[in-house]
C-alpha cells in the first residue's frame, strides 16, 4: 500500500500545482478545467473508464507473463559460455538498442488493431531489460557459494541456477517490478497508436477533442491500477523472499557436510 499512497500523493501534488498555475496565470477553463468538472467527468464516465483500464491492465499483465517466461528461458541459454550463449548475448546487447516503438507501425500492419498487437508489443517493450537483467544474474557466480560445490564436484547446473536465484532474489524482484511498469506504458502507446479499445485509445480521443478533465481522470485510473498490480508483485516476492529465508538453516545444514568435506581434503593436503 505504500507505493499507492506515494501514486496519490504526487497525484494530487500535480493537480495542485496544475490549478495553481492556471489561478497565477489565468487560464481558461477551456485549457485547464476546475475541479468541479473533473469530478463531473469522473461520474459521467468513470464505469467506462475502469473497464478500460482493466482491459489494458490484463493485456499488460499477460504479455509482461509472457516476457518473463521468455526472457528466462533466453536467459538460461545465454549465460553458457558456449556459442550459443555468446551468440544469444551479442544478439540481445544489439537488439535492445533498437526502439521497439518504431516498430510498432510493422506490427499494427500485418496483426491489425486487436489483442494480439497490444500483447506482442507490451511484450516486447518489457522483454529486452528482463533478458539482459536475467542474463548477468545467471551468468554471474557466487563464488563464496559456489566454491565448495565446485570443489567438491557436486556443482551441476541446476545447483548453479539456485544458489544465484537465491542470492539475487531482490534484484530480481526489483527487475520483475520495472518491467511490469514498461508491459503497463508499452500496452498503453499501443492502444494509443491504432488499437480501438482499451485506455489508451481513451486518452487518444480526449487529446482530439483537446479534453484535458477526461485525460487526467484517465491518468489517476492508470497510475491505480499500476500501484496495485506493482504491489501485489513487491508483496508476492517479499512472501518468496521470507520462505525461502525461512529455509536458510535447512540450506546451511545442507552445505555443512561439503563444507567439511573440503576442509578434511585441505587438511589432507597440508599434511601429506
Amino acid at each position: 500500500m505504500k507505493r499507492l499512497f506515494q501514486f496519490i500523493s504526487i497525484y494530487a501534488t500535480a493537480l495542485g500545482l496544475l490549478w495553481g498555475v492556471k489561478i497565477v496565470y489565468g487560464f481558461s477553463d477551456y485549457l485547464i478545467p476546475p475541479p468541479l468538472e473533473v469530478l463531473h467527468v469522473a461520474g459521467q464516465n468513470g464505469l467506462l473508464y475502469v473497464k478500460a483500464v482493466l482491459d489494458t491492465l490484463a493485456v499488460a499483465i499477460a504479455g509482461h507473463m509472457v516476457a518473463i517466461v521468455l526472457a528466462t528461458a533466453v536467459g538460461l541459454v545465454g549465460r553458457l559460455s558456449t556459442w550459443p550463449g555468446n551468440l544469444t548475448r551479442t544478439a540481445a546487447y544489439n537488439l535492445q538498442a533498437y526502439p521497439i516503438v518504431a516498430v510498432a507501425p510493422i506490427i499494427f500492419l500485418f496483426l491489425g488493431d486487436g489483442l494480439a498487437s497490444r500483447l506482442l508489443i507490451a511484450a516486447m517493450i518489457c522483454y529486452f531489460p528482463l533478458l539482459l537483467s536475467f542474463i548477468g544474474i545467471f551468468a554471474k557466480p557466487v563464488e563464496e557459494v559456489e566454491h565448495f560445490f565446485r570443489i567438491t564436484g557436486r556443482i551441476n547446473w541446476r545447483l548453479e541456477l539456485s544458489i544465484r536465484t537465491f542470492e539475487n532474489l531482490d534484484k530480481i524482484t526489483t527487475v520483475i517490478v520495472g518491467s511490469g511498469t514498461m508491459a503497463l506504458v508499452g500496452t498503453i502507446i499501443a492502444e494509443f497508436l491504432a488499437a480501438t479499445n482499451g485506455i489508451g485509445y481513451i486518452i487518444r480521443k480526449a487529446l482530439y477533442q483537446s479534453n484535458l478533465a477526461k485525460i487526467l481522470v484517465a491518468l489517476f485510473l492508470i497510475g491505480l491500477c499500476s500501484s496495485l498490480y506493482l504491489s501485489l508483485i513487491e508483496t508476492i516476492g517479499g512472501r518468496i523472499k521470507i520462505r525461502l529465508y525461512g529455509h536458510k538453516a535447512e540450506y546451511m545444514i545442507f552445505c555443512l557436510p561439503f563444507v567439511w568435506h573440503l576442509l578434511e581434503a585441505q587438511v589432507h593436503t597440508a599434511v601429506f
